[in-house]
């Protein structure tokens, strides 16, 4: 492998006020993008309450569109013993 001097970087004015410009537009995106995000989660919450309890989860929603109504497990001993008594 051929050695040879470093290379000197300069960095001159017009790149460093390019980066401050893209810098800044990326932040003030940013920002823009978080009071999006801020103001939909405020209306969905308001849609909530709102909806009260007429509000259904996501799975219930898919569970209504495939006709899927799923059955209470019934629980305790006797459903796995039977009516054995010990």
């Amino acid at each position: 492998m051929l050695r040879r001097k470093p290379t000197r970087l300069e960095l001159k004015l017009d790149d460093i006020e390019e980066f401050e410009s893209i810098r800044k537009d990326l932040e003030s995106r940013k920002k823009q993008r978080e009071e999006a995000d801020a103001a939909a989660v405020g209306d969905e919450a308001a849609a909530a309450i709102a909806l009260g309890a007429d509000y259904k989860s996501r799975e219930q929603i898919i569970n209504d569109r495939i006709g899927y109504k799923p059955q209470p497990k019934a629980g305790g001993r006797t459903t796995h013993f039977g009516n054995f008594e010990f």
